[in-house]
């Protein structure tokens, strides 16, 4: 099935589709397309818009219904509930027809005037561009966070992933066509991007303020977000917990050899509680951390094991469907 739609692709008079996911945002919609009709108008070229509403709390449905109606390449899908951002994308390319897909986030820091770029460097003889976000106007806390979890995320997969790159980017529809293969429970479009590999490059794009209200991912789904890719695209943590108790393995029976020379030698003759406190608390400890961990990679796998959707589409709004 997903073969197939490969080919619709290939076979569609589309020439780009631009995928936004959207959630709560009322206030930007109009303005996301009417910099993005501007931005490919002026490579006269046929396209499409798919918006993907996340079930969002606000009037954004309504916008988008509105959008649709009024433009006939412009495709509103809204999901049954809150999935997140990267099912959103998914499901946005699993119905995207062009030979070029555009995926960017809706908040207009990923600017639609540099798809023209995107686009011209694609035409160097590439697969897919990736957007380096010049100077981002994100805060100081997400820009923080951003560079940590590119560094563990880069260190515990033995890969190299840049922190200024996000999902916004060129791909050709062979390379999303390898994405939606891809049938991992947890979505990460930009994860997804860097392992399929291809003949990629990436190129320097303003990035913008947001236009309007503040960023829904908080603290807490951003650390959520990090900890559950890197549990899914990554056994490392396995490996680094069996590497820790070997060398704690090796550290004790060092400790105990010592202790009973010490012993024979008339230097101990009665064991001290502190240590042996200390030495259980340190080891339950490490126990307890260890089977957490493991823990965690059993309930991805259940996760997986369940083989349910990651996202169910509610409604699309498109004059072709």
């Amino acid at each position: 099935m997903q073969q197939d739609a490969h080919i619709l692709n290939r076979n569609s008079s589309i020439h780009i589709s631009i995928v936004s996911p959207v959630f709560n945002a009322e206030k930007i919609i109009e303005q996301l397309v009417a910099q993005i009709q501007l931005a490919i108008g002026q490579l006269n070229l046929s396209y499409e818009i798919i918006l993907v509403d996340d079930r969002s709390d606000d009037n954004s449905w309504q916008i988008m219904q509105a959008i649709s109606a009024k433009f006939n390449n412009v495709k509103s899908i809204r999901l049954s509930k809150n999935f997140g951002q990267h099912p959103a994308i998914m499901a946005g390319l699993e119905h995207a027809k062009g030979e070029w897909i555009v995926v960017m986030d809706c908040d207009l820091q990923d600017q639609p005037k540099e798809i023209i770029k995107l686009y011209n460097k694609a035409n160097e003889g590439f697969d897919l561009v990736i957007a380096k976000r010049l100077n981002r106007k994100d805060n100081f806390l997400k820009k923080v966070f951003s560079r940590l979890f590119a560094l563990f995320y880069s260190y515990l997969t033995d890969s190299k992933f840049d922190h200024s790159a996000a999902n916004f980017g060129i791909y050709s529809n062979k390379v999303i066509a390898e994405v939606i293969k891809m049938n991992d429970y947890v979505k990460s479009f930009p994860l997804f991007i860097n392992w399929v590999g291809f003949n990629s490059t990436t190129i320097e794009v303003e990035h913008a303020k947001r236009f309007s209200g503040k960023s829904t991912y908080s603290f807490s789904k951003l650390l959520s977000l990090a900890f559950n890719t890197i549990i899914s695209f990554s056994d490392k943590p396995l490996k680094l917990v069996v590497k820790f108790g070997l060398i704690i393995s090796l550290f004790s029976f060092i400790i105990g050899l010592i202790t009973i020379f010490r012993y024979y030698n008339g230097e101990i003759t009665v064991l001290g509680y502190s240590s042996l406190i200390v030495s259980i608390w340190f080891l339950s400890g490490i126990m307890i951390t260890i089977t957490g961990i493991v823990g965690l990679y059993i309930g991805k796998i259940f996760d997986q094991s369940k083989n349910r959707p990651p996202f169910i589409i509610d409604k699309i709004i498109a004059k072709d469907e």
